[in-house]
């Protein structure tokens, strides 16, 4: 089980606002907006205290668990994933409620904007995906309404960067942000780094070289299959954000390698050759996109003795698997890729690019930031 506690979140959330007043005044401060790991669940009672561990993004239930989520709702597969937040949230509210006492399930950027706001129960159209929202009809669907939740447990939906109420004064005093900052609803953060990529319009795609692989392409009609781990969020009216995400990324990378590794090796490779490596790069068993298969293992192997060439090798499997995503993404009816932005740590690496240019084979451009805050700063202040 991989589980973090919520309090970490929240001293981190504080000492990002230090950090950022000791160089900024907080006092310009006028919204305020979210982002958070897509599919991070937890349970809180009334007044937002966790009722147990917050369960991670990339944590599984057992099958058998989601075995009997699907008994209750055969017609909801894409739901009822072992990875999703629905299961999550069930496997909770099976082990953490307390009798008939409110209790709300929340996604990880519901609760820190929970904390600011005093209250919970409101998230965004992006964190309720993974809850089986339908984002199309903008309703929770019967099945998942009529699960044995209690009448608090499913937040209201509003679309992300909807006003949603100003921060509690308490909360003011304890962060330092202004008593009229206007909280706005979150989003995820594979969302947020795609607004803060600058892609916009349909065709333009981002990918999210960070610890997991996020590929996303605007397009003008949602695109879905849960045999594939292929999703839409809806973005507004008429634009979807279709994609996946990979568990393969710099997770991998860091098992193997030190930042100075990647960079000192990197210089050494030669990037216009292919290695012919055939990896399939996972941190462990269990893949979400472009296949869903948790028990699909890793494919690492013969490890060459020149760290390069086997660090070339990773690059090119990750490549590979992203080329596979985009080809899918098209394949199922996304609008056709015309152009990747990339953000994430791994936009920074020169020879990943150019592995990338090489294997990809679509235009690949700098995203305008590379911090997914940045999207979420946009998203406050009506930008996209």
């Amino acid at each position: 089980m991989q589980t973090q506690d919520p309090a970490d979140w929240w001293l981190a959330f504080l000492d990002c606002l230090r950090q950022l007043a000791a160089r900024h005044s907080l006092a310009d401060v006028s919204d305020l907006c979210v982002d958070g790991t897509s599919g991070t669940t937890l349970l809180t009672d009334r007044y937002g205290r966790p009722l147990g561990p917050a369960l991670m993004y990339s944590d599984t239930r057992s099958p058998e668990t989601a075995s009997r989520l699907l008994d209750k709702a055969p017609q909801a597969a894409s739901a009822c994933s072992p990875s999703s937040a629905l299961l999550k949230a069930w496997w909770l509210m099976e082990r953490y409620r307390k009798g008939d006492e409110p209790c709300y399930i929340q996604q990880q950027a519901d609760w820190l904007l929970s904390r600011l706001r005093g209250t919970a129960g409101i998230t965004d159209w992006n964190n309720a995906l993974k809850l089986g929202y339908d984002t199309l009809a903008k309703t929770w669907p019967g099945w998942v309404s009529q699960l044995d939740w209690p009448d608090t447990a499913l937040p209201v939906v509003v679309a992300p960067g909807t006003p949603i109420g100003m921060i509690d004064t308490a909360m003011a005093a304890e962060t330092g942000l202004p008593r009229d900052t206007q909280l706005r609803a979150g989003t995820t953060d594979g969302v947020a780094a795609f607004l803060a990529s600058g892609a916009a319009q349909p065709g333009e795609a981002m990918t999210s070289l960070g610890s997991t692989l996020i590929l996303k392409v605007c397009s003008s009609r949602p695109v879905t299959s849960v045999v594939y781990g292929v999703y839409s969020h809806r973005l507004d009216e008429h634009r979807w954000l279709a994609g996946g995400a990979s568990n393969t990324g710099g997770a991998v990378l860091k098992k193997f390698f030190s930042e100075t590794d990647l960079n000192e090796l990197s210089q050494r490779m030669q990037a216009d050759s292919d290695t012919g490596l055939e990896y399939y790069p996972l941190p462990a068993s269990g893949e979400r996109f472009p296949v869903m298969d948790p028990d699909k293992p890793p494919v690492m192997t013969p490890v060459p003795e020149d760290p390069a060439r086997f660090l070339q090798g990773l690059f090119e499997g990750i490549a590979r698997i992203e080329k596979t995503g985009y080809d899918l993404l098209e394949r199922l009816g996304a609008d056709p890729v015309t152009s990747i932005r990339t953000t994430g740590g791994g936009a920074a690496n020169p020879a990943w690019t150019k592995i990338r240019r090489r294997i990809v084979g679509r235009s690949l451009t700098t995203g305008l930031h590379a911090e997914a805050a940045y999207g979420a700063a946009r998203l406050a202040a009506g930008l996209v």
